[in-house]
């Protein structure tokens, strides 16, 4: 394919990523991560992963999306914002941002699905594959191969323009695509997220320890929390915010425009004792449709009472 072309289908996709409303899009040439291999490989043997077995799945094609999609030539990657207008009333217990609306995966989902159908009207057959955090690809890595931003010592991809408050996804594409250039670092000597994580999660810059982190308790373990975290939860009964809330990147933070994400008025204003009076009814109502989900009502309240026992 001659560049002007391979420059026509970049234009292409990327104003079609702003028309869906994407935040940012960036297009990577499909290839072996060998900088993120010996990393992953790394973190895996010292068990940073915790109880989630399934990042010891498919080694192989997380560094390679060649071995997901046949014949991939190029990923692109793309961020969607999620940071709310308002939030939670600050004295109750607390939910990450990303989990206010609607569960992510299926709105990101239908905006790619409609990329791809665009792409195949507009250039021809496209073969390829959407990809939004549930599948073995390392986002954040093809976010930074595709000068989105540069993953930072909170282990999150961050923009000088809009922080990191957004979500990452991929089309993994059998074209070739002109590519753009990484980011540089602009974490400078700033140790604010490091300094700030409530569980010391993040053990050193650009290492975080998976099974240290609120989200990980919070979210992924499904056995009891252990009783030496009492007291460094800092509220958080679903995920949690703190490196990126203190980032000062976070201060170009703008809120979204997307009305899947904006989230149920009982979740904004409930108190503690809200929350821990919740039941089936109420949890339904409050996260239909959302992320909070996965974890279950026994989920949420297995936190809450772990938050609340703090407090005696």
């Amino acid at each position: 394919m001659i560049d002007s072309q391979k420059q026509k289908y970049s234009d292409l996709i990327k104003a079609e990523a702003q028309r869906l409303g994407f935040l940012a899009c960036g297009i990577s040439k499909a290839t072996f991560l060998e900088t993120e291999a010996p990393r992953l490989e790394k973190w895996l043997s010292e068990k940073r992963h915790g109880q989630m077995q399934y990042m010891e799945n498919h080694f192989d094609m997380r560094l390679d999306p060649r071995l997901i999609v046949d014949g991939a030539k190029s990923v692109v990657s793309m961020l969607l914002n999620y940071y709310p207008a308002e939030q939670q009333n600050p004295e109750s217990y607390k939910i990450s941002k990303y989990a206010y609306g609607q569960d992510y995966h299926h709105v990101i989902k239908t905006k790619l699905k409609e990329m791809l159908h665009t792409l195949n009207e507009q250039i021809g057959e496209v073969n390829g594959r959407a990809f939004v955090d549930s599948a073995p690809v390392l986002d954040k890595a093809w976010a930074q191969r595709s000068g989105l931003g540069w993953v930072g010592k909170n282990n999150n991809l961050i923009s000088r323009k809009t922080g990191s408050f957004f979500f990452i996804c991929e089309l993994v594409l059998d074209i070739d695509l002109a590519y753009d250039n990484p980011t540089t670092d602009h974490c400078g000597t700033c140790t604010a997220c490091i300094d700030a994580c409530p569980t010391e999660a993040i053990v050193e810059p650009y290492l975080v320890d998976g099974s240290k982190c609120i989200s990980y308790f919070t979210i992924e373990l499904k056995d009891a929390i252990p009783t030496e975290m009492q007291g460094k939860f800092d509220d958080w009964m679903f995920g949690c915010d703190v490196c990126q809330d203190v980032c000062p990147w976070n201060r170009f933070s703008k809120p979204h425009a997307e009305p899947l994400f904006a989230p149920n008025t009982d979740l904004l204003k409930y108190s503690k004792s809200d929350w821990e009076e919740i039941n089936l009814e109420a949890f339904n109502k409050i996260f239909s449709k959302s992320a909070v989900k996965r974890t279950k009502i026994s989920g949420l309240q297995r936190n809450i009472n772990f938050l609340k026992n703090n407090e005696i």
